[in-house]
């Protein structure tokens, strides 16, 4: 591929990814703290298990997984989330650290498509990160690349937004950059989801956590470890 094609084919993701500079959050304000606190009277919680996600998305984390990057959408219809990494000690998971986030700034889908302003509920992998500054020393593959740059018409507090990038297994080849515009499933089925630095309000379908969070995860997921994202809102996550 000539380099005005990678060229071209990375401005597509970009604007096809998350952060298109659209406007507010379309949400309530203030992020679920992911069941940290039991209610009074409530069963202890099982440690074998996700907190306050169901059967349906507990039973596709893999077996040989040891990290869970959980993400705890406030409502189906809002922006606001808080994202846990979970790390697996024997057979109990462990929290490991949380940061405030935001998702998609229309909330949530079990059907995401191209363009909905949606972020798609499930597990997915985490195989691939980049981001246009240097490795930080990242255990995941990293590509570093000026082509990860948001569009300067983009508002600029929109600008930093992919400095730091890890791609969600959705509708991607694994293995590839995060800039790799393939969708296996068709483009209509939508693409380039990702985690990545946070702007302080809802993404086109993306989930982004602050700088100090993202440092962080590219420093501690480890694909040794099989590492997946498990996200969606309370009321899909609970079933």
């Amino acid at each position: 591929m000539s380099m005005s094609a990678v060229a071209a084919a990375a401005a597509l993701v970009l604007l096809t990814a998350c952060g298109d500079g659209g406007g507010d959050s379309g949400g309530d304000k203030g992020a679920d703290q992911g069941g940290q606190a039991l209610r009074s009277g409530a069963p202890a919680p099982d440690p074998t298990r996700i907190p306050d996600v169901g059967d349906k998305l507990q039973s596709r984390i893999p077996d040989q997984s040891g990290q869970v990057v959980a993400v705890y959408g406030k409502g189906v219809n809002s922006a606001d989330s808080t994202v846990v990494l979970y790390t697996k000690q024997g057979k109990a998971w462990e929290r490991t650290r949380s940061w405030t986030a935001h998702n998609g700034k229309r909330g949530w889908t079990t059907s995401h498509h191209e363009g909905d302003k949606r972020s798609p509920v499930g597990v997915y992998t985490l195989s691939d990160a980049g981001g246009v500054l240097a490795d930080p020393g990242a255990r995941l593959p990293y590509t570093a690349s000026g082509s990860f740059a948001a569009p300067h018409y983009w508002p600029k507090s929109h600008w930093t937004d992919f400095n730091y990038v890890i791609a969600i297994d959705y509708n991607r080849v694994k293995g590839t950059s995060p800039l790799d515009p393939t969708r296996p499933e068709g483009q209509t089925k939508g693409g380039s989801i990702w985690l990545h630095m946070d702007h302080g309000s809802g993404t086109s379908a993306c989930v982004s956590i602050p700088k100090s969070g993202m440092e962080y995860l590219l420093k501690t997921l480890d694909p040794k470890l099989h590492p997946v994202v498990v996200m969606g809102d309370k009321a899909h996550l609970a079933v």
